[in-house]
């Protein structure tokens, strides 16, 4: 069109015909001044209708809508599902001449086979503490044998020590714990900065422990064996700490960092553990405040895997598990990385985490990455002063296992602030093109972007709330965990409610909207526009405060920058729909990145839903991480349905969808376990219990099974089972009991104890031992405005773990006791009742305690402390009685006990 005499006039040329939808700068309506006729003016709003009206016109057949769709889809399950699985083929041993200084995954597995058949390693138990030890030994002697003697020296120490340390509500204390120590140095070497190789072979009851931690320890011996073979020196020496004790919890690397000689020298870490089977190791926690060990698994790392939000969501203590990386962060300090197995998390132990899960590829996979970062560690400079390079956190992701990215924090806070800023500045750009192009004013599209700002905060919200909303139904119904055995099921349960929620807001009013003289594509970007604000403000709301998984805002803002400064540098921008080809083609990469990303998390965390405690609705995090990754994977793609007719069938279809998925999984599909491969985690102990009275009468002795259960379903899939009769809470008997007269074993044991379950038994349970307490002295001491009293103990015959619970009575303080006295002075943090957890490795000697109290009135002939003992006979080895046989035998196959008998004996002193 061409201006001619203040009005309008259409250029009907061939040349100049609108060749798509929208506008551009040679076929538009360029208004320069108000007609003065009203007519003429009138005229002019028809031909705009008209041009708007052929715009919407242009939009694709609804039946494109399902392929587009499905195209995400299927792009997801060609790139980012087999990324995730890949493995990389094991190395074989008559391989091992055409690979030299390679990582062999056969040998490796050999060693492994071989601790397979060795059974459950329960610290304490003869299996651990001698023949566990003897055949560490030998094969550490097998290295010494092949190790070249002109380059390198090494030293082998069996580690026996004890100690105490503070550990979550409880004091952790420990006696003759064992750990198998190994230094390799290079002759040429005089470093005095020791890299630590940290895992450990000891398991949980009824669990062989192959891939906890097994596998990480074969796969430290055949890095010790390459690293003294090699022809190749390194700068610093290594220390491979076999540990031996990890599951007791941390008894072993606290020996080690406490305790022993090298520990000092120890400047880095590598720890090793799982928390699953198999599969790829994942790098979940480095530092802190040394981004230059990042830069050595970026160096070294052949199959990275990794991201800074697995870091922030273990630190804040959102998965029930931790590591020795706790202890040696936090009493060494030792910076470090630290890597877990963390596929098929349903055999985590259990006694299915056997050899048969794990494939010779999965140890391929984390032998090449922990022989190229140990060859890599050992020869940084940054060793010979660690604290030099101390300069922050690092964020931190692999590339679908391509690439490693890693900045350190305060560049990312630098890069999440400007792409952030500049995003917002560019689409202020956008919106004045699209006036200048229409020739209206900046402040109709500003209320159109502030609309639309208001409807993507709707849609976010909508986002998360609808899988929120289907959580708290399911949870309702008592119907959560049906994807725990079929996880596909969260597609219709989570994520299209989350897909509905961010397409339904622009949709309708896109749909509905009344009379507007903004052209549909261009609202249609200005959708995009909307939710990249949005983006860019929770980007610098996060950095704000100290996230850096804020990097996944940051990674969406980028991309669709990039796509924005492309159509306008193209002016593809104005060209009906075209901008939203180089839109999608710049979201591939993050879409790939999101799925990759959120379908590894839930690969991790739903096993971990039948381990999440009675408290918690673990659909409730399950549906946090569907929405968040729809929401990132899929925030400027969904809208773009739009682009298709009848968006509001796509949403309705969608819709459609969660309703068959919803069908699907309150049938027999949906009940949560199955035989072996997931099965329900039952947590029992067999408990006699005694309760002494202060003139050391019995006041009762009983039996029963102390239930500590582990997911949301409690005890509901077992009713039409087994016989519960008396089933019964702990509620009457925790307003009378110190800590409701249950033998909790440790701390997360007594944080749920109040939610225990208790099963009485007629037939008393028969138990292997039990702790004996004698008391050996009562002295009073002090003056009469200080009158003191101490009592002491011998505590002998018990097994390799024990608690001991101690809660003076009214009127009475504890003025010092033969534990640590941290809990003591930290009144504030440590409350009575307290707890005190105690385990044996290879010594059973007697405990030696004593208690020195005060009263007010002095009167020390009467009740002063209750004294709480519970013994536990956790070992396989350990005797069960007929009774309890036959009530595991009779338990349904999908239910896996992990059980042992239990003594409780508490008296009044």
């Amino acid at each position: 069109m061409e201006q001619k005499n203040g009005g309008f006039k259409e250029d009907t040329s061939s040349e100049h015909s609108e060749p798509s939808t929208g506008y551009n700068e040679k076929n538009t309506l360029q208004l320069v001044s108000e007609p003065a006729d009203p007519e003429e003016g009138l005229s002019n709003e028809i031909l705009i209708d008209s041009r708007e009206k052929k715009s919407s016109s242009k939009q694709l057949p609804w039946y494109y809508s399902p392929v587009y769709l499905l195209f995400w889809v299927g792009l997801f399950f060609a790139v980012s599902y087999p990324l995730f699985y890949y493995l990389p083929t094991g190395v074989k041993i008559e391989e091992e001449s055409d690979l030299p200084h390679t990582f062999v995954a056969q040998r490796a597995e050999s060693i492994l086979i071989k601790l397979d058949a060795m059974g459950p390693k329960i610290a304490g138990d003869y299996v651990t503490e001698v023949l566990m030890v003897d055949f560490l030994l030998n094969e550490i002697s097998k290295v010494r044998e092949a190790m070249r003697d002109d380059l390198y020296e090494m030293e082998v120490d069996v580690q026996h020590s004890s100690g105490a340390f503070l550990h979550w509500q409880m004091i952790n204390m420990y006696q003759g714990i064992q750990n198998v120590v190994v230094k390799l140095s290079s002759k040429s070497s005089n470093s005095s900065s020791y890299l630590l190789v940290n895992s450990h072979y000891d398991s949980k009851p009824s669990s062989v422990g192959t891939g906890d931690a097994e596998l990480m320890v074969v796969t430290m011996l055949e890095t010790l064996r390459l690293m003294a073979t090699s022809e190749e020196t390194f700068l610093h020496p290594i220390v491979f700490l076999f540990n031996g004790a990890e599951e007791q919890p941390f008894h072993g690397s606290h020996s080690f960092i406490s305790n022993h000689r090298w520990s000092a020298n120890c400047k880095a870490l590598v720890n090793l553990d799982s928390a699953g089977a198999g599969g790829r190791e994942i790098l979940f926690q480095g530092g802190p405040n040394h981004p230059w060990l990042m830069k050595q698994y970026k160096k070294s790392a052949k199959h990275p895997f990794a991201t800074t939000m697995a870091e922030e969501i273990f630190q804040a203590d959102l998965i029930p598990s931790d590591t020795d990386f706790r202890i040696f962060r936090d009493f060494g300090p030792v910076p470090g990385l630290d890597m877990a197995g963390c596929y098929n998390g349903f055999v985590y132990h259990t006694k299915f985490d056997r050899i048969k899960v794990i494939s010779r590829d999965s140890l391929q996979n984390t032998g090449d990455n922990v022989l190229s970062l140990v060859r890599s560690i050992s020869n940084a400079e940054e060793m010979y002063d660690t604290e030099a390079h101390s300069e922050g956190h690092s964020v931190f992701f692999d590339y679908l296992g391509l690439f490693f990215v890693y900045y350190t924090e305060s560049t990312g806070t630098a890069l999440n602030i400007s792409f952030s800023l500049g995003a917002i500045l560019v689409i202020c750009l956008s919106l004045w093109r699209m006036a200048k192009v229409t020739d209206r004013r900046v402040g109709t599209y500003a209320r159109a972007f502030g609309l639309q700002f208001l409807l993507s905060l709707l849609g976010f919200l909508l986002a998360l709330g609808f899988p929120l909303l289907m959580s708290v139904f399911y949870d309702a119904g008592d119907r959560t965990m049906t994807y725990f055995s079929n996880s596909w099921l969260v597609i219709g349960l989570f994520i299209c409610p989350s897909v509905i929620g961010l397409v339904l807001p622009p949709t309708l009013y896109l749909s509905l909207r009344p009379h507007e003289k903004i052209p549909h594509t261009y609202h249609l970007q200005i959708v995009g526009h909307a939710y990249c604000v949005l983006m860019a403000v929770l980007c610098i709301l996060l950095t704000a405060v100290g996230i850096r998984t804020a990097y996944l805002f940051m990674m969406c803002v980028f991309f669709y920058l990039g796509a924005l400064v492309i159509n306008l540098a193209t002016r593809l921008h104005d060209k009906g729909y075209l901008w939203a080809v180089v839109l999608c083609l710049c979201q591939i990469p993050p879409y790939l990145y999101f799925t990759y990303l959120f379908n590894a998390l839930l690969v991790i965390t739903i096993p971990m839903t039948s381990r999440k405690g009675m408290d918690a609705n673990p659909d409730f995090l399950i549906s946090i991480v569907c929405a968040l990754g729809s929401i990132l994977a899929m925030a400027f793609l969904a809208p773009l349905l739009n682009i298709f007719k009848r968006p509001k069938s796509m949403v309705g279809g969608l819709a459609l969808v969660m309703f068959v998925f919803c069908m699907i999984s309150v049938s027999e599909v949906g009940f949560p376990y199955r035989a072996e491969t997931n099965v329900m985690r039952l947590h029992f102990l067999e408990v006699h219990r005694k309760f002494y009275e202060y003139d050391g009468s019995l006041s009762l002795e009983d039996s029963g099974y102390y239930f500590d259960l582990q997911d949301r379903r409690l005890e509901a899939p077992l009713l039409d089972k087994i016989n519960l009769t008396g089933f019964t809470r702990l509620d009457e008997q925790c307003k009378t009991q110190m800590k409701c007269g249950m033998p909790c074993f440790n701390h997360r044991w007594c944080l749920a104890v109040k939610d225990a379950r208790w099963l009485p038994r007629d037939v008393p349970v028969d138990l292997p031992g039990s702790p004996v307490l004698q008391l050996v002295n009562k002295t009073v001491s002090g003056t009469q405005s200080d009158p003191k009293v101490r009592l002491d103990f011998i505590v002998s015959s018990g097994p390799p773990r024990m608690s001991f619970f101690v809660q003076p009575l009214k009127g009475v303080k504890m003025l010092n006791w033969s534990f640590l006295k941290g809990m003591l002075d930290n009144p504030s943090v440590y409350k009575p009742p307290y707890h005190v957890f105690f385990g044996y490795g290879s010594d059973n000697s007697p405990v030696e305690i004593f208690f020195e109290m005060t009263k007010e009135d002095g009167n020390f002939e009467v009740p002063l402390v209750e004294f709480g003992i519970s013994g536990h006979y956790m070992s396989h080895l350990s005797k069960r009685d007929a009774t309890t046989q036959k009530f595991i035998e009779d338990l349904p196959d999908f239910a896996h006990p992990m059980e042992w008998p239990s003594s409780y004996e508490r008296y009044i002193f």
